[in-house]
């Protein structure tokens, strides 16, 4: 699998995080994705190719045509990763808050129960 800095370099260019948020609606042909960026076929197909190797899409062969779609996991885990090891107290804080939200009860619920008269 390819490092997790071929992935931060795929990110780095608008056109290719374009191409992975149109896929994650589903798999697209090769001319679909293509056909949406006013660059050339041969300019799609390379940002295609750094996108792959970077292990964050994936092809499928049918027939003629190549269908792409995206490899969430590998996003996640790499974007994950890196999160993790340089703001690791965002991390802690978000699982306590959501925790805290999990065990809180709903909102009005302490109200209408003792909202009864004469207490």
């Amino acid at each position: 699998m390819a490092d997790d800095a071929s992935v931060f370099r795929a990110l780095a260019d608008p056109t290719r995080r374009q191409i992975l948020q149109d896929l994650r609606d589903g798999e697209r042909s090769a001319g679909d994705i293509a056909a949406r960026f006013p660059i050339s076929g041969p300019s799609v197909s390379r940002h295609l190719s750094l996108l792959k190797a970077a292990g964050l899409i994936q092809e499928r062969r049918d027939a003629n045509r190549i269908y792409y779609q995206l490899v969430e996991e590998r996003l996640a885990l790499c974007v994950g990763g890196f999160l993790s090891a340089v703001c690791p107290e965002q991390i802690v804080l978000r699982h306590k808050l959501r925790g805290s939200r999990d065990a809180a009860p709903p909102r009005g619920a302490a109200k209408k129960a003792g909202s009864g008269k004469g207490a």
